[in-house]
């Protein structure tokens, strides 16, 4: 097919902290002069708050096409499909006429933790875990609803639909509350091996199923409701794929999409994960969640709250002298642990791998010659002894003999990067592709619409390769266990 001939997809990447769109071509190759990039932060409050506006969400979202067309011109008139990656565990309540009732609540809004012990107390966590994929924690609907219904009562009864941002979007793009198998894994209340509303959760909420979006099939596609096809005239005919969570098109577009391939990501905050073609695990380990790509595939790993934002926080908060190169230099001259430092990396609370609301952070071994490059060192290696205990319960499931990774976090810090690799004691590659996710879901797409065969057989370009040291591995390992016995004493002690 000629470059005439072919037809473009638009992508879009939405974010918690940024929009991205581009158009890509058949061969999930971005035109990279029609990149649209655009910042935005979620409204963090005192309480534990993180929300957005949800109509200034969607008119962020809104801008990032009108962006893209601009950029586009003529090559507007060729796309055919429309993909999305998503942000996954987001809650928004909307009234009988799509208006929305409350914020979008991130992830990260820990508004609702202290109803994680109500659940615990009435729930078998173990065995909803092995049926949702997801354990009792402030970032799923599990908690969140729990806590409005509670707190806010009035509002709560007149919510029409509870939905994800990515349904929200859809609802006012189609007209339809409706959700990706996807998306609605990733919301703590979907039972993972019948790809439907968990009954037992809905009834203890006292949700009704018409509460929620209609769960569609991997390939239905919609097309955009009169007022949108008039504003967007050009591409109006286009089929619309639902949105995926970003985490699964992160590992489509790393090629992460078999047991032995597994994808770190270290953005603001961190994950790592595997895809592949079956069934969820029998027993699903308890440091995991478990979710899905789409009604074939699964996806299991873990999540750190804390990743490229803590390394922020230290540069703002430390007053680091120095460039970034320069601090960088700094820590990779030092040996590895010489600072004699614990860090508990959980300013944003703790998820994988033991899933404790109440978790904080922590700076243990200080003494008056610890200069502030030392702490952030010991902040970064505190990162990577987290992954390496995610790393070894998806071992547990998973043959994994490669990993690679991706996000803006890793690419600006080398040294990290190789940190992480010496503590897993495993190789990484950092590929030079810098926008997975929405590769992943251009892929997801073409596989869908029928372009391409299977995305498992799609591979990535290499890039930059890290071998660990052995040696550095051994003084990781022991300090690795200082931070768990810390961590237990703390902990138990409910500091």
């Amino acid at each position: 097919m000629s470059e005439t001939d072919s037809s473009l997809i638009l992508v879009l990447d939405v974010g918690t902290s940024s929009v991205r769109a581009a158009l890509y071509d058949e061969q999930a190759k971005r035109l990279d002069a029609t990149f649209v990039k655009n910042e935005r932060q979620l409204t963090m409050t005192e309480d534990g708050g993180a929300e957005i506006n949800a109509d200034e969400a969607l008119k962020q979202v809104a801008a990032a096409i009108d962006a893209v067309l601009q950029k586009a011109g003529d090559k507007a008139a060729k796309i055919e499909f429309v993909a999305a990656s998503c942000f996954w565990h987001s809650l928004v309540g909307v009234d009988a006429d799509g208006n929305a009732l409350t914020p979008v609540y991130g992830w990260a809004d820990t508004r609702s933790a202290k109803f994680v012990k109500v659940l615990r107390e009435n729930l078998n966590e173990t065995a909803t875990h092995n049926r949702t994929g997801a354990r009792f924690h402030p970032s799923y609907w599990t908690a969140k609803l729990l806590w409005l219904k509670t707190d806010k009562p009035e509002m709560f009864g007149k919510v029409d639909k509870w939905l994800s941002f990515a349904d929200f979007l859809a609802l006012h793009f189609f007209g339809e509350a409706v959700t990706s198998i996807s998306t609605a894994s990733g919301t703590g209340i979907f039972d993972l091996r019948k790809c439907a509303w968990d009954a037992e959760l809905l009834g203890f909420l006292e949700i009704k199923s018409v509460q929620l979006p209609r769960i569609v099939p991997d390939n239905e596609t919609f097309q955009l409701k009169s007022k949108f096809q008039e504003k967007w005239k050009i591409f109006s005919p286009a089929r619309w794929f639902l949105a995926i969570g970003d985490g699964s098109a992160n590992n489509v577009g790393a090629s992460c999409v078999t047991q032995r391939r597994a994808a770190l990501m270290i953005g603001t905050s961190g994950a790592m994960r595997v895809v592949y073609a079956g069934d969820p695990p029998a027993e699903i380990p308890a440091g995991l969640w478990c979710y899905r790509l789409d009604s074939t595939r699964i996806i299991i790993g873990g999540a750190l709250s804390d990743g490229g934002g803590l390394y922020n926080w230290l540069k703002n908060n430390l007053k680091l002298d120095g460039t970034d190169d320069e601090i960088e230099n700094e820590i990779a001259a030092n040996r590895p642990d010489s600072h004699g430092l614990t860090f508990l990396p959980f300013l944003a609370g703790e998820r994988s791998t033991n899933w404790n609301a109440d978790a904080r952070g922590a700076v243990l071994g200080l003494h008056s010659a610890t200069s502030a490059v030392e702490i952030t060192q010991a902040a970064l290696e505190s990162i990577a002894y987290r992954f390496a205990a995610i790393f070894e319960e998806l071992n547990q499931i998973c043959p994994i003999e490669t990993v690679i990774a991706s996000g803006g976090a890793l690419r600006e810090s080398p040294v990290w990067t190789q940190i992480i690799c010496d503590c897993l004691q495993q190789k990484l590659t950092l590929p030079d592709e810098h926008e997975a996710s929405s590769r992943g879901a251009a892929l997801f797409a073409l596989e869908k619409a029928g372009k391409i065969a299977d995305i498992a057989n799609v591979e990535m370009e290499t890039g930059q390769t890290f071998t660990p040291d052995a040696a550095k591995h051994e003084i990781y390992q022991q300090a690795r266990q200082r931070q768990e016995n810390f961590y237990d004493l703390i902990l138990s002690a409910k500091i």
